[in-house]
């Protein structure tokens, strides 16, 4: 067996984790270098850290230690997870040890038998340090919170019991006009009132009361009343007596007939005062919607971050050595140690979200997520309920509730791409945000408190739109605290001998075809282009090039990167007969109508102009507005 505390079998222990309670967890995996980085993930945490390489050694290990959390590999020789899972839930002293799988496999089939088998979630290989930190937590503390929840039971039935056993049940009889003929000691306890006040009194008028606030209880609905009629036996335990204090408790009673020789003459009515039962209820209530809302934001964290581990970045990291890369980057490293607000302009294409990313990891928030919202793809009428959520029924298709971005990026940052997009009326609720630091799910009216880092992007110019009464004033200079502009491509060239480098070793993976690098002539050629599509034209045109390519030298057709035509335009109206260069306008408005040529016009939807040119529809149509593009009749 095989037992360790860490790499190089040294034991986890400072100081400051010897005076707490730790919480243990088992890393199991026959890869060293995946247990290795599991450790350094989890290492500082708070955590005692156990390692174990196969399923025999991890068996043991829970069967002496009894760990908290299990991150359990299912590819292994000899025994798999599946198994080692299988055997830890069947036993019931170690069945509360949660277990999260970790697998290359990512087919539904492979995750539905995991959590056949007892998993309670699922990492996939290779993982993200930031995914494995937030699912143990969260189900740390779902764990811990079932372990209170559990002892809150046990406690709820022994003060049951000692209440029973102290205070005894009431006792009261009623004649048929519902009198009270007489009461035991217990009751005169519980209601405050002598027998001798309370007999000939009316039962519904002096007791029955509907809430803490006196309201009378309906008489069409008096369970004592109906029994007198119907002779049925009736309980409740959801119905308020008011003491002669004025006090109102609940109270859990059970009223039975009791007849007379022709009929029925009277009924007795045991009671008992259930007050510190409500309360311990509503506890208990409390705990479990806590726990409730826990796991359904663990599940929208869970579905946000497989969407972005399975999206495919444009480009993997920041690349270049330009001296406006450099200088952007400097003041991105500058603002991310701060909680302040960042707006990033940009052209389409230069990276704005992975700057964001950057300034993200630079900060303290790094270990919380990164919520990515891109406003200009999300339909208007629902841009509110993904933002800030909604309750159930809050409108037709409301049918369950749901978790929006921000409380998914409480104490961590959003990312409002495209904010140019938002509507005036969302932009409100937007900047209440950022004033308030609080929000409203759509058909609730109960407020929630985030702590959220706002970096907002844009290639619009928000300024011009402020002043045509498009974005709102207030809003504006609430984002543009610290503004930030990513530089185009054309103005940082040197870089892109070193993005193609990087995209080329991408796509000879992708492709499984051996590609090291781009032709002389194609390299004069893409460095002579002006890029109107930035960085992610330039993998575009490098990947199309790269699929037709029939050797490691990559050669690009120069119809992808005109920049013949492009370039010059004799105009015969110039006096000195030269030449003029076309407007960085004119090129854009020039390379626009040839892809909507191609494309019998096709703005939207798949296969049409804005995926081609990888803008979002609405961006192509106000371009289009702007340079004066309108399909030819």
């Amino acid at each position: 067996m095989s037992v360790l505390n860490g790499p190089g079998n040294t034991i986890m222990n400072s100081s400051r984790q010897s005076q707490m309670v730790q919480e243990t967890l088992l890393l199991v995996d026959d890869n060293p270098t995946n247990l290795q980085v599991l450790y350094q993930t989890l290492e500082g945490r708070g955590y005692k850290l156990l390692l174990a390489k196969n399923g025999e050694d991890a068996l043991n290990i829970v069967a002496k230690v009894h760990p908290a959390l299990i991150l359990l590999d299912i590819m292994m020789p000899g025994m798999d997870g599946y198994e080692i899972c299988r055997r830890i839930k069947n036993n019931p002293e170690l069945s509360d040890s949660v277990v999260i799988f970790l697998s290359a496999l990512d087919d539904v089939e492979d995750k539905v038998k995991g959590f056949s088998v007892g998993g309670v979630d699922y990492v996939s290989k290779p993982f993200q340090a930031e995914e494995v930190i937030v699912r143990v937590e969260t189900h740390i503390k779902i764990r811990q919170l079932e372990q209170t929840l559990a002892r809150k039971n046990r406690q709820l039935e022994e003060d049951n019991a000692i209440i029973l056993e102290s205070m005894g049940e009431g006792l009261l009889g009623v004649d048929k006009e519902g009198l009270i003929t007489f009461v035991n000691p217990a009751g005169e306890q519980i209601t405050g009132w002598s027998e001798a006040d309370m007999t000939g009194k009316n039962f519904h008028d002096l007791l029955m009361h509907t809430d803490q606030n006196g309201y009378r209880f309906p008489r069409e609905e008096n369970k004592l009343l109906l029994t007198l009629q119907d002779k049925q036996v009736r309980h409740s335990d959801n119905d308020i007596f008011q003491t002669r204090d004025g006090l109102a408790i609940p109270v859990e009673f059970t009223v039975t007939a009791i007849e007379g020789e022709t009929d029925v003459s009277s009924a007795c009515v045991v009671f008992k005062d259930i007050s510190q039962r409500k309360v311990h209820e509503q506890a208990l209530n409390n705990a479990l919607k806590t726990v409730k809302e826990l796991k359904e934001k663990l599940q929208a964290e869970n579905i946000y971050l497989q969407e972005e581990i399975r999206s495919e970045q444009n480009y993997g990291e920041i690349i270049g050595q330009s001296e406006a890369l450099k200088k952007t980057m400097e003041e991105a490293r500058q603002v991310a140690v701060t909680d302040t607000t960042v707006l990033i302009n940009g052209e389409s294409g230069t990276g704005k979200e992975f700057m964001a990313r950057a300034i993200h990891q630079f900060s303290s928030r790094k270990d919380r997520p990164l919520i990515k919202v891109n406003c200009g793809a999300i339909a208007e009428s629902l841009v509110e309920s993904e933002l800030f959520g909604h309750v159930k029924g809050a409108f037709t298709s409301a049918v369950s509730d749901r978790t929006g971005h921000f409380e998914l990026a409480d104490k961590g940052t959003i990312f409002l791409d495209e904010i140019g997009e938002l509507s005036l009326d969302v932009q409100v609720k937007l900047l209440r945000v950022l004033q308030e630091q609080e929000i409203q799910r759509v058909g609730s009216g109960e407020v929630i408190e985030v702590d959220v880092r706002i970096i907002a992007a844009t290639n619009r110019d928000l300024k011009q739109m402020v002043d045509e009464g498009r974005f709102r004033m207030d809003l504006f200079y609430r984002l543009n605290v610290f503004p930030l502009t990513v530089p185009t491509l054309r103005e940082r060239k040197s870089d892109i001998p070193l993005l193609l480098s990087k995209f080329l070793n991408r796509l000879s993976s992708k492709l499984g075809k051996p590609l090291k690098a781009v032709s002389e002539v194609s390299m004069e050629l893409l460095m002579d282009y002006d890029w109107p599509g930035n960085i992610r034209e330039l993998q575009n045109v490098l990947e199309r090039s790269a699929i037709l390519a029939r050797s490691e030298v990559v050669e690009v057709d120069d119809a992808l990167v005109p920049v013949i035509r492009n370039k010059l335009i004799i105009s015969s109206d110039n006096a000195d007969g030269g030449a003029r260069f076309k407007t960085l306008a004119e090129n854009e408005k020039e390379y626009i109508i040839s892809v909507l040529e191609k494309l019998h016009w096709v703005i939207g939807g798949k296969k049409g102009a804005a995926e081609v040119l990888d803008i979002p529809s609405s961006t192509l149509r106000s371009k289009m507005k702007k340079l004066g593009i309108e399909r030819p009749e």
